[in-house]
């Protein structure tokens, strides 16, 4: 353990009451908050804050650290607004490009195509003779290049297990490009290059780290796959894990039963700072992509249908988890998949009794008012990533999304103050690498509903934004409650764990569009300083 840390000159904000304690002095002992007196133990380390504000350690209700960390080890395209930029970065990627060797990107926004198909040809001849795999924004789908394709074998449509994934074909039978949802895009990962497990584990390490300095002492990290459990037990035997990680492995359709069960006898394995904790369903894709499942088709005709090909199955998979006492997340944005997963739950709770699993519901990007009366009823939390709004979205409804889903839908959008009036529990996430995990942006655009990159734009649907204090708790008391932790974390109590944000200015006055430059001057984990700016 680390010798005690005292923290004086200290403005400690409680995000129940969004008031200071009436303190200005907080002690660090073994990994908890030990006092508000400076009676610190011989070797202690006393570091005067200079009035910053004390915060209860910043959590991310929603992350893919190790397979983030992997996937954006491409080429950035998130900055692109339109193919003239895609295609001019991908060439300057092609220049640097050993003869042979695959091109990997991620973070392309599919706005960018306009009215065009989202197809390998229209990039154009830049990637012609390349092997390259390129993630979607959304992490549930790919582009792949011709070359790609052929290396991966894929001449045609195919059949899968998840109801949503497809290998999209032209009229004539001939793959685009685009490959829909984990089961299609996994055909062209299986044949390209993958880093080995060190270059993984220094690749999540630098991630961690630069989280850390975001402010983040902690993360609800939604998948196990690959080798993400021995990366997280090698880095913390490494001393590289600044974070403390509640990890949800993936439930799948076709799932057996002796797996279901061997994620049963898992849950709580782990290390100090990371365990698992639950399990990751998805009851549909996405909305950019067609593959969400909406009570309606959308404008193309798509988003009919759930993820599970049998969504009573499902049903029997959340019944047995509730059962056994495992919580829940599930991947759920259309209107239709997020109230099959409400269904679900009270079909679980009616039988087997509420007890103490607390399940969520991750998205939640467009559902009737109905939808959102349940939420608090049956105890199921909202976790929400409202940068996907800001960033992928726009006030006029011009983009894909909006385009998609028509003026009705895409006016409930990312509802987190209905939900939050509403009495269910909203928590907030990036789901990076999907949208930049820094804390401080994301609460932000909770609060100001305008795109980061221009703040001059209009917010969309600001009657959604969440009051300063909203969204706080919803990185601090939120993640605690859904992760049943509210008796040791998300308030600075005696007692409580010693992770902690400081802040050079009060997270509850400073204007909305100021927030996100905030600057984070330190941030400490089990009582261990993991970023100092002070």
């Amino acid at each position: 353990m680390h010798p005690d840390l005292v923290l004086t000159n200290a403005r400690l904000l409680d995000p129940g009451s969004g008031a200071f304690l009436p303190h200005d002095t907080l002690v660090l002992r073994a990994g908890r908050i030990a006092g508000f007196e400076a009676d610190a133990g011989a070797g202690a380390e006393v570091l005067d804050l200079g009035g910053a504000v004390v915060v209860p350690g910043l959590t991310d209700g929603h992350l893919h650290p190790v397979s983030g960390a992997e996937r954006t080890a491409g080429v950035d395209l998130s900055r692109c607004t339109d193919l003239e930029g895609v295609r001019a970065v991908l060439a300057a990627a092609v220049r640097e490009l050993p003869a042979g060797q695959w091109l990997r990107g991620w973070g392309l926004d599919p706005n960018v195509f306009g009215d065009r198909p989202v197809s390998a040809d229209s990039v154009g001849p830049v990637l012609d003779g390349v092997p390259a795999a390129i993630d979607l924004f959304d992490a549930h789908s790919m582009l792949a290049s011709r070359r790609a394709l052929e290396l991966a074998g894929i001449d045609g449509p195919r059949r899968f297990e998840q109801g949503s994934a497809e290998v999209v074909c032209d009229p004539a039978g001939r793959p685009t490009g685009l490959l829909l949802e984990d089961a299609a895009c996994e055909l062209v990962e299986a044949v390209a290059p993958r880093p080995d497990f060190e270059e993984l584990c220094r690749a999540t390490a630098e991630v961690l780290r630069r989280m850390a300095a975001a402010g983040l002492t902690g993360g609800h990290a939604m998948d196990a796959n690959g080798e993400s459990l021995a990366v997280y037990a090698a880095l913390e035997e490494r001393g590289q894990l600044p974070l403390r990680l509640r990890i949800a492995p993936w439930v799948q359709p076709g799932t057996s039963p002796a797996d279901l069960a061997e994620l049963v006898r898992r849950q709580g394995e782990g290390g100090r700072r990371w365990r698992i904790a639950g399990a990751k369903l998805f009851m549909d894709g996405t909305i950019d992509n067609g593959t969400a499942w909406l009570e309606r088709p959308d404008c193309h005709g798509e988003s009919t249908g759930a993820f599970w090909p049998d969504p009573a199955e499902y049903t029997r998979v959340i019944g047995e988890l509730h059962r056994a006492g495992v919580p829940t997340a599930t991947h759920a944005i259309g209107d239709a998949a997020v109230r099959h997963v409400l269904d679900a739950v009270e079909e679980a709770v009616a039988a087997h009794g509420k007890g103490a699993v607390r399940h969520r519901v991750e998205h939640i990007e467009t559902v009737p008012d109905d939808t959102v009366a349940r939420f608090a009823a049956l105890g199921v939390a909202a976790s929400m990533q409202p940068t996907h709004c800001t960033e992928y979205t726009r006030a006029d409804h011009t983009d894909n999304w909006s385009r998609r889903l028509g003026e009705e839908r895409a006016n409930r959008a990312f509802r987190c103050r209905d939900l939050a009036a509403a009495g269910a529990r909203v928590v907030l996430g990036s789901d990076w690498p999907i949208a930049p995990f820094e804390p401080l942006g994301v609460m932000a655009g909770a609060r100001h509903r305008r795109p980061g990159r221009d703040l001059r734009q209009p917010p969309h649907l600001p009657g959604q934004a969440l009051t300063p204090l909203q969204a706080l708790a919803g990185y601090t008391l939120a993640p605690a409650w859904v992760a049943g932790e509210e008796d040791r974390a998300g308030r600075p109590a005696i007692g409580h764990r010693a992770d902690l944000t400081v802040l050079g200015q009060d997270p509850l006055t400073v204007p909305d569009t100021e927030l996100a430059d905030v600057p984070v001057l330190l941030t400490v984990s089990d009582g261990e300083v993991t970023h100092r700016a002070v």
